[in-house]
C-alpha cells in the first residue's frame, strides 16, 4: 500500500506538476539491517510551489523507530548537526529551523515506515541535501539512526503558470472562465487575482464573481486551488487580454494572460459616393465587424459578374461580385461608364449564416451630345414638329426659343425631363426661322439650332395665260410659291426680239412677255415656275382677237396687270405736279417782294410777242397718266400695245409760254403807294390749254400764252 501511494504520489508531482524530472530512479541501501529508499537523482522544483522527497525504509527487528527527523546538511559531512534539523515529528521539538517552521510534513503521518515529506512555499534556499534520522528503541533503549544515504532537491525560479480555461465564448451569452494555480501543494493558499486590458489601455482589475475553490485531493496533503470568473461576454470584450495572476509567498507569482475570441457580428456597413462623373473610378467599401471574419460578396443587379475586378459573362445570369473574407471587401470600378449604374448589392456571410444585404444605386453622371429630330422643312398649313434631346443624367433642362419675330403659341418650350418637343400648328411662312435648343445640364449648357424653312410650292394661277392681238403676242403668267419661284419661257430661246416684264407682289411673281406674233408658228406657250421646293408647268393655248370671248377673259387678265402699272404712273403725276406748285408758288413770293423794293411798280401786260420760254415738264407726266388711264379703261391688249409704244417714244416736244415786258408800264410812287393801300393783291393768272395737232411729221403739243389785261396784272396762259 505505501509503495502504490508514493509511486502515485511521485507521478502526479513530476508528471503533471513538472515539479520532477519525467521518471524517478529508486534506490534502496542497507547498513546494518538499516535500509531507506531514495531517489537517486536530483529532485527539481520551483521556487513558490512545493517538492515531495519520497522515502521509505526499514530497521532491525530489534529497533522500534518513535520519530522522524530530517536534516538539511551538507552532502559530504558524516553527521549533521541538531541545528541543521528541518523537520521533526516531536511536535514540542524547539530545534527546528524557523524557516521551515509549519512548511514540511509527512504525507503519510500514520505509515511510520513511510518517510516521504512534502516542503512547501519553497524558495531557492531550500535547495540543497536532506538527510533522515530514526529515533527510536533499539533492545529497550533509547537509540537513534543516521542514514547515510541522501535526497538531493534544487529549487530554481518559478517557471510554471496558471491553467486559464476559456469556453467559446458568444456575444450575449454568460461565460465562466476558470484560472487553476500551479503546484500540488498543501502549505499557504496562493492568492488568485484577475484582470483586463482593453486595446491600448491599461490594466484594470476585475471584480467579477471570483470563487476559489480546491479540488484534486490526491492526498490528505495534497490540493490544486482554483479560481473562476462569471461575466456576460459582448462584442467590446473580443481582443481583449485577460490575465490569471497567483501570487505566491515570499513575493513570488505566476500569471497567465490570455485573448478572448468572442464571435459576433454587427450591422454591415457601407461607404464611398454614390454618384460619379462619366471616366471617374467608382470606389464602394463594404464592411462587417466580426468575429469569425465574414465573407464579403459583391453582387450587381446584372447578368455580368465581376470577379476580382475582371468581367465575366456568367450563363445561368447571375451578378458578378467580388469576394473578401477579411470582413471588408472594396468595390473599384475604373473609368466608369453609364452601363455602370445600376443596384449594387453587399452582402456579408457569417458563419453559417446570410446577412441581409446592403443596396447601393451607383450613378454616373453622364451628358451624350444635343439632338434635334423632326422635318425642318414643313409645307404651308402643316404643323412643325421638332424635338430636342439629350442623354444625361440626371436629366438636361430643355429650352426651346428661335430668333424669329414670330410670338405665336408654343415658341417658348422648357421641361426637365431631358427632352422636350416644340409643336406649332398652321405653320406660315413667316414661319421660317432659326428655332434654337438649349440644353442645361448641371454646370454645363449646350446649344443647338434648327433651321426651320416653311414651303409653299410654286404654282401657277388661273388668271395665266395668252392673246394675240394686233400682231403682238401678249403672255402672262402669275404664279406664287415661298421661296419666291422663278419664271421662265421656254418660247423665248427661238426667238431675239422680245419684252419681259416681271413684277413681284408678297409671294406671287407676274411675269408678261411681248414679242411679234408674225414669226411665231406655235399654237401654245409654256409656262414653267420653279422654286428650289419643285417647279409648275403649264402650257397655254395661244387666243386670237377674232375669238371674242377668249379674247374678253384674256382683257380681264390684261386689266389685272395694267392696274399696278396705272397706279405708280397716277402717283408719278401727283408727284410732279406737287413740285410745279411748289416751284410756282416760291416765283411769285419772290416776284411779290421784288416789286415792293421798286421804285416804280411795274404792270405787266401779255403779248404772243417776244416769247418768254418756259418749261413746261407736267404736260408729259399728264400725257402718261391719260395714256395709262386708257390702257385701263380701254381694254386689254389695246392698251397693253398703246402703253409699250409710249414707253419706246422718244422726248416730247417742250411747250412754250410767252411774255412780252415791252408793254410794261411804268407807275408814279403816289399811284403806287395808292395801289398799295388797298387790299387786292395784283397776280398772274396761269392757264393751260392743251392743243393737240397732228401732221406728217408727227403730233406736237405747245403752251399759248394769251394776253387780258386785268385789274393792271398779268395773266400766264398755257
Amino acid at each position: 500500500m505505501f509503495v502504490l501511494i508514493w509511486a502515485t504520489l511521485l507521478f502526479f508531482i513530476r508528471g503533471i506538476a513538472a515539479e520532477a524530472d519525467a521518471s524517478v530512479g529508486l534506490t534502496t541501501r542497507c547498513v546494518k539491517g538499516f535500509c531507506i529508499t531514495l531517489s537517486e537523482a536530483e529532485i527539481t522544483a520551483e521556487a513558490g510551489l512545493c517538492v515531495v522527497i519520497p522515502c521509505s525504509f526499514s530497521t532491525t527487528s530489534g529497533f522500534t523507530p518513535q520519530h522522524l527527523v530530517w536534516h538539511k546538511c551538507e552532502p559530504l559531512k558524516s553527521r549533521c548537526r541538531d541545528s541543521e534539523i528541518v523537520f521533526h515529528t516531536y511536535k514540542n521539538n524547539n530545534k527546528i529551523q524557523s524557516r521551515f517552521m509549519g512548511r514540511i510534513s509527512l504525507l503519510e503521518p500514520e505509515v511510520i515506515q513511510n518517510c516521504s515529506i512534502i516542503i512547501n512555499d519553497l524558495t531557492v534556499s531550500d535547495s540543497g541535501s536532506y538527510r533522515l534520522r530514526v529515533n527510536g528503541v533499539l533492545d529497550g533503549k533509547i537509540s537513534g539512526y543516521t542514514f547515510f544515504s541522501k535526497a538531493a532537491v534544487s529549487v530554481k525560479g518559478l517557471i510554471q503558470k496558471p491553467t486559464v480555461v476559456i469556453p467559446p465564448l458568444a456575444e450575449g451569452q454568460q461565460t465562466t472562465l476558470s484560472c487553476t494555480a500551479p503546484g500540488l501543494c498543501s502549505g499557504s493558499d496562493p492568492k488568485i487575482t484577475w484582470t483586463w486590458r482593453g486595446a491600448g489601455e491599461k490594466d484594470s482589475h476585475i471584480t467579477g464573481n471570483l470563487t476559489a475553490f480546491k479540488t484534486e485531493h490526491l492526498t490528505a496533503v495534497t490540493q490544486r486551488l482554483s479560481s473562476t470568473l462569471t461575466f456576460n461576454s459582448s462584442a467590446e470584450h473580443h481582443g481583449t487580454n485577460v490575465t490569471c495572476k497567483v501570487s505566491f509567498t515570499n513575493n513570488i507569482t505566476a500569471e497567465e494572460t490570455l485573448t478572448l475570441n468572442v464571435t459576433y457580428v454587427k450591422e454591415l456597413k457601407m461607404n464611398g459616393i454614390k454618384s460619379v462623373k462619366e471616366g471617374d473610378t467608382l470606389n464602394l467599401t463594404c464592411s462587417v465587424e466580426s468575429f469569425p471574419p465574414s465573407l464579403i460578396v459583391w453582387t450587381k443587379s446584372s447578368d455580368k459578374n465581376m470577379q476580382n475586378g475582371t468581367e465575366t459573362n456568367l450563363q445561368n445570369g447571375t451578378e458578378t461580385f467580388l469576394k473578401e473574407e477579411s470582413g471588408l471587401a472594396i468595390l473599384s470600378i475604373s473609368n466608369v461608364t453609364k452601363e455602370d449604374s445600376g443596384l449594387y448589392i453587399c452582402t456579408a456571410k457569417y458563419l453559417n449564416n446570410t446577412l441581409m444585404g446592403k443596396v447601393v444605386d451607383v450613378k454616373v453622371v453622364y451628358m451624350r451630345n444635343i439632338v434635334i429630330t423632326g422635318n425642318t422643312a414643313v409645307e404651308v398649313g402643316d404643323a412643325l414638329n421638332l424635338t430636342c434631346s439629350v442623354e444625361s443624367f440626371p436629366p438636361s433642362h430643355i429650352t426651346w426659343t428661335n430668333t424669329h419675330l414670330y410670338n405665336g403659341p408654343a415658341t417658348d418650350l422648357q421641361s426637365d425631363t431631358g427632352s422636350a418637343t416644340l409643336v406649332i400648328p398652321n405653320v406660315k411662312t413667316e414661319y421660317s426661322a432659326r428655332y434654337i435648343c438649349t440644353a442645361q445640364h448641371l454646370n454645363t449648357t449646350v446649344t443647338t439650332y434648327a433651321e426651320v424653312t416653311v414651303i409653299l410650292f410654286s404654282k401657277i394661277l388661273k388668271n395665266s395665260g395668252c392673246v394675240v392681238q394686233s400682231e403682238v403676242l401678249n403672255c402672262v403668267c402669275i404664279t406664287e410659291g415661298f421661296p419666291l419661284p422663278t419664271i421662265t419661257w421656254p418660247l423665248l430661246k427661238k426667238h431675239t426680239e422680245y419684252s419681259v416684264i416681271t413684277s413681284v407682289s408678297n409671294h406671287t411673281v407676274n411675269s408678261t412677255v411681248i414679242l411679234p406674233a408674225k414669226d411665231l408658228s406655235n399654237t401654245s406657250v409654256e409656262c414653267v415656275s420653279s422654286n428650289g421646293n419643285g417647279e409648275a408647268k403649264q402650257t397655254f393655248t395661244i387666243l386670237r382677237s377674232n375669238t371674242s370671248e377668249q379674247a374678253g377673259k384674256f382683257n380681264e387678265i390684261l386689266n389685272i396687270v395694267s392696274r399696278l402699272e396705272v397706279i405708280i404712273a397716277f402717283l408719278i403725276g401727283i408727284l410732279l405736279s406737287a413740285v410745279i406748285c411748289c416751284v410756282a408758288t416760291q416765283c411769285l413770293r419772290k416776284n411779290k417782294k421784288n416789286s415792293v423794293k421798286l421804285d416804280e411798280t411795274l404792270e405787266m401786260v401779255t403779248s404772243e410777242e417776244d416769247p418768254l420760254v418756259l418749261c413746261m415738264d407736267a404736260a408729259q407726266a399728264v400725257e402718261e397718266d391719260q395714256t395709262y388711264q386708257e390702257a385701263a379703261d380701254g381694254g386689254g391688249a389695246v392698251a397693253a400695245e398703246r402703253a409699250a409704244t409710249d414707253l419706246d417714244g422718244g422726248p416730247k416736244d417742250v411747250e412754250y409760254a410767252s411774255i412780252n415786258f415791252s408793254m410794261l408800264t411804268r407807275k408814279s410812287q403816289r399811284e403806287a403807294a395808292k395801289k398799295q393801300e388797298t387790299t387786292e393783291t395784283e397776280y398772274a393768272e396761269i392757264k393751260k390749254e392743251v392743243k393737240e395737232e397732228r401732221d406728217d411729221n408727227g403730233g406736237e403739243e405747245g403752251c399759248v400764252l394769251e394776253g387780258k389785261e386785268e385789274e393792271g396784272g398779268a395773266t400766264l396762259c398755257s
